[in-house]
């Protein structure tokens, strides 16, 4: 494995990967917001982008028994690091995937009549998760769905309830009234069916209180360090840290333009750096002449249009010897985290961080 050091000589752009943060914000919402709850912890999308590989076993140390992936292939790489973790599938099990779920030992949230009659027939008694559709009109038994499954307890009779689920819509709106509608429904819906373990909260869900936890809350985004209470501050430690080398400094004219559709026209002699991150890295287009990066803990703006490779930057107020090929501009660091990214670039922290690319050198930090 190549040191640190030398990782960082010939890297374009590095992003550090605080494994210890992960573990913390994992521990802080099982100690102190979910005390009563089994904390599960979703790693879809290859832990949010971080890396599932180097996210699960911390997680596994951390006390997590029970993960949440979105498909069945995340469900099969997950299962060759974690060996005796609970994992459930929440795209559900295809048809076909049965004997897949069984062999890498997965449990599927069945998301419609179709998958729980094929799961009860392929594998009776195997453990599975229902899923239902209290109000997102997205995956999860309907209404009708439901009544059925309540009218004729024999469709559940040959399933091995791990728990029943559904998904709040708003819950990163704390008075939205939608968050008590879909909580009345999950309860009356529980009301009707086997008993199980019951889950409704994901991040920002777990911060609605203890009336929406029930026995296991979900999160995901909150441990990579995404705010789940937007417009307040983030409660959660920052996961994430990226920097990125300067390739070039040039002197503009007032007048000159820069970058792609010169839609940025320089209003005073300028000094322009060129740094090796652009929309190919997830540094997304739509923050050209809108985002910003730090110098020596100075913001300085992004001037033009993000192209594939590179961004460029105003660096006219900083010292020659700050800002000079070879030095580092911070993207993101504990001052400036994916959310301020993400609004800057128009969009959401989860995105933002999902979309970093592979070109970054990556560095874990905490491992032990």
């Amino acid at each position: 494995m190549p040191s640190d050091r030398k990782v960082a000589a010939r890297a374009g752009a590095i992003l550090e990967i605080d494994l210890r943060a992960v573990a913390a914000n994992w521990r802080r919402l099982q100690r102190e917001l979910a005390p009563g709850a089994r904390m599960a912890a979703v790693v879809k999308a290859d832990a949010y982008g971080l890396g599932v590989a180097r996210i699960g076993p911390i997680l596994a140390r951390a006390g997590c028994g029970l993960f949440f992936v979105a498909t069945l292939d995340e469900g099969v790489a997950l299962r060759k690091v974690l060996p005796k973790a609970a994992i459930a599938v929440l795209d559900g099990a295809l048809a076909g995937s049965e004997t897949v779920f069984a062999r890498a030992r997965l449990i599927p949230v069945l998301n419609d009549l179709g998958q729980v009659v094929r799961w009860s027939k392929a594998h009776p008694r195997k453990p599975a998760i229902l899923h239902l559709d209290t109000g997102m009109a997205r995956l999860g038994l309907s209404r009708t769905e439901v009544d059925r499954l309540a009218a004729d307890p024999a469709l559940l009779a040959r399933v091995d309830l791990a728990a029943i689920m559904s998904h709040l819509a708003c819950a990163d709106e704390p008075r939205h009234p939608k968050n008590p509608e879909q909580l009345a429904r999950f309860r009356a819906a529980l009301a009707r069916l086997p008993k199980a373990p019951a889950s409704l909260a994901s991040s920002s869900g777990i911060f609605l209180g203890p009336a929406y936890h029930f026995e296991i809350v979900r999160p995901g985004a909150a441990l990579f360090g995404i705010n789940p209470l937007p417009g307040q501050p983030n409660p959660m430690q920052p996961t994430v840290a990226l920097k990125a080398k300067i390739l070039q400094v040039r002197d503009v004219d007032a007048g000159e333009t820069v970058g792609y559709g010169a839609t940025h026209r320089m209003e005073r002699p300028s000094r322009i750096a060129t740094v090796a991150v652009g929309y190919a890295d997830g540094w997304l287009r739509s923050a050209s002449n809108r985002g910003s990066a730090a110098i020596a803990g100075r913001r300085v703006p992004v001037v033009g249009r993000i192209s594939m490779d590179l961004l460029t930057l105003d660096v006219t107020g900083i010292e020659a010897g700050q800002a000079k090929p070879g030095a580092y501009v911070d993207l993101l660091d504990d001052s400036y985290g994916v959310d301020d990214a993400a609004d800057a670039a128009g969009t959401i922290g989860y995105e933002m961080l999902t979309l970093l690319g592979r070109r970054y050198a990556r560095i874990y930090r905490g491992a032990r």
